[in-house]
């Protein structure tokens, strides 16, 4: 290796260092949901019991943040009349009169059901995004973005995998 090779090589890694270091300051490789870990929930279970309760798909996505493949969900697409609830806890999360084809891979509502989730900031992967869990026991469930249809305006990207459907009333 050259002098000059050596020292490009040098001020290049320590670019990314510092690059990387005002990052992870910034919070932006933080975990999606690190807010809702503060936050109390009436469903709580240790992560042992949580991977009894949950199969490998849905303990990626609810407890540790992940996001399933896109149009790999049955739910994405289910088109009756029911009710999504919560992997973990049944809660009851949005109705199919809200479901909407996103053409994203994801099934997609436009509005939850009255107290259902809970939002608050992501900031992984160097952008800001609007990370969206179940209220009762907290497991991550997706994002919810402004370009959505009316009347909102919203569309909750969710990861089928976080949830269950019951046909019957919406």
């Amino acid at each position: 290796m050259t002098h000059n090779t050596g020292r490009r090589f040098a001020i290049a890694a320590g670019t990314s260092t510092l690059g990387l270091a005002i990052a992870n300051a910034m919070g932006w490789f933080s975990r999606p949901a690190q807010a809702a870990e503060n936050e109390k929930f009436e469903v709580t279970h240790t992560e042992a019991e949580w991977r009894k309760l949950l199969d490998a798909n849905q303990f990626s996505v609810l407890r540790q943040e992940g996001t399933e493949r896109p149009y790999t969900s049955p739910l994405n697409d289910e088109h009756r009349a029911g009710r999504f609830s919560c992997a973990g806890c049944a809660l009851e999360l949005f109705s199919s009169k809200t479901k909407f084809d996103s053409r994203t891979g994801w099934p997609s509502f436009w509005q939850p059901l009255d107290k259902a989730v809970g939002e608050h900031k992501d900031r992984s992967f160097g952008m800001t995004r609007t990370e969206v869990h179940c209220s009762r026991c907290g497991g991550h469930l997706g994002h919810v973005f402004d370009d959505g249809p009316r009347p909102t305006g919203l569309r909750y990207c969710m990861n089928g995998v976080a949830m269950k459907f019951a046909p019957g009333a919406a």
